[in-house]
């Protein structure tokens, strides 16, 4: 699977990067970095994936099949 980031609808909660540190982590501007843009989430990531894409209270996350 893909993840679809919404980067305009991300306020720097940094939930994400706290269930995914992986895969997502934030700047010094508060500004969200996703490690795997354009990359499928691997297996071993896969659960850490999802529980960051719950985790977001703006939905700026959205898995992709």
């Amino acid at each position: 699977m893909k993840i679809q980031v919404h980067y305009d609808r991300c306020e720097g909660h940094g939930l994400c990067a706290e269930q995914a540190p992986d895969l997502f982590s934030l700047d010094d501007d508060a500004e969200l970095i996703y490690h795997a843009e354009g990359a499928e989430v691997g297996s071993e990531e896969l659960v850490r994936a999802r529980a960051a894409i719950a985790s977001c209270p703006v939905a700026a996350l959205r898995e992709i099949p």
